[in-house]
């Protein structure tokens, strides 16, 4: 096993070369059960993991439940309209207190009914006025940080989580040009796939394959990407410039939506498509924004989430309705010609011969950014 490691080690290190160089994420960690339970621990227990929008959580009270990095989660707004995240576990004897989604004026045990407050405080805790030394202070939920940044939602698990704003470097400014934090979701669908949780993103970030995947329905669409931008956080970021809008098929590019107030110049010609390390990228065009967030549930399969984001002036159009019907159609079949290249490149990943490949610099910019980071994860350990 050491000497595995070692050559695992080497293998990252390669990873951490320039993009000229670098080599791919080795193939045993997108194949490996053992590897991942490691990875959820380096890559998941430490950093910042983005869930996507925030306007899911409009009310208080309104939650969701999910798996982060091995841990059951609760994330929901609370009375003041703080977002938080605690640790789904009951503090008596450790029970699961919500499940999936919704809306709560308050935390309920259902084993002992040990009550919470939104702020993960306890409020009730039926008979244990005669316990000695029993005080409700010391017995609140176990607490997460959870932030929120152009409208998205950022959670770390770990107690002593870097400064969200450290962590993220320029990423308001190289964003500025959208008005990306007033955006509203129009539609957010979930599906399961058969490929780890890497390549599924590594594909949305990477214009290699669209000719051999997308031929009929999106390549026409996208020209050759320009150089990665040069950022200074945890993220990668790449505009290409579009023929027509991103968001539609190359065959409906007939009725597109307008385009965002106040984009000018490149912002107006393409998209941006950015991955926000580990686990959440997206794409701002001109007129929608889409999002992916992929979460492991496997070292072969993963949750996919995606959101499909516009400008509340846009939402409110007369013709909304039978002009996001085509977005949703172009997202829709971008995935549905995706996912099959996705499942076959999993079984490759499994085969004993696999080997790290190279990147096309500017075609797999963002994907060699990743691996970089990725590598930076387990080396610095």
């Amino acid at each position: 096993m050491v000497a595995q490691m070692k050559t695992l080690r080497e293998q990252l290190a390669n990873c951490q070369l320039p993009a000229e160089q670098a080599f791919s994420i080795p193939p045993e960690c997108y194949t490996s059960e053992e590897l991942l339970q490691e990875e959820l621990e380096k890559v998941f227990q430490h950093n910042w993991i983005g869930l996507g929008r925030a306007d899911r959580f409009a009310v208080s009270g309104d939650y969701e439940t999910m798996n982060l990095g091995g841990k059951p989660v609760i994330v929901l707004r609370d009375h003041d309209g703080v977002l938080r995240a605690f640790a789904n576990t009951c503090r008596h004897r450790g029970a699961r207190l919500l499940n999936d989604e919704g809306n709560c004026k308050h935390i309920r045990c259902p084993f002992h009914a040990w009550t919470y407050k939104l702020d993960g405080s306890l409020s009730g805790a039926p008979h244990m006025n005669k316990v000695s030394g029993f005080e409700r202070s010391d017995y609140g939920l176990i607490s997460y940080h959870a932030e929120e940044r152009l409208g998205f939602v950022f959670i770390c698990l770990d107690p002593s989580a870097p400064d969200l704003d450290d962590y993220l470097g320029d990423f308001a400014e190289i964003h500025a040009p959208w008005p990306i934090g007033s955006l509203v979701t129009t539609r957010r669908k979930s599906l399961t796939v058969d490929c780890n949780w890497k390549a599924f993103l590594d594909v949305f970030n990477e214009y290699y394959h669209l000719p051999f995947v997308h031929p009929d329905s999106l390549d026409e669409i996208y020209n050759f990407p320009t150089p990665p931008d040069k950022v200074t956080g945890a993220f990668a970021s790449q505009f290409g410039k579009t023929e027509g809008t991103g968001g539609l098929l190359q065959d409906s590019e007939e009725q597109p939506l307008p385009n965002m107030t106040n984009l000018q110049g490149r912002a107006a010609s393409g998209v941006q498509y950015t991955w926000v390390f580990p686990n959440m990228a997206f794409a701002a065009g001109m007129d929608v924004l889409w999002i992916y967030e992929a979460y492991p549930l496997g070292a072969d399969c993963c949750q996919v989430y995606q959101s499909i984001c516009v400008p509340p002036e846009t939402e409110v159009l007369p013709d909304f309705e039978k002009k996001i019907a085509g977005y949703y159609q172009r997202f829709d079949a971008g995935i549905e010609e995706d996912i099959p290249a996705l499942v076959n490149q999993q079984r490759g990943l499994d085969s004993l011969d696999a080997r790290q490949g190279r990147f096309q610099p500017q075609l797999e910019a963002n994907v060699s950014s990743f691996a970089r980071w990725y590598a930076d994860q387990w080396l610095r350990q």
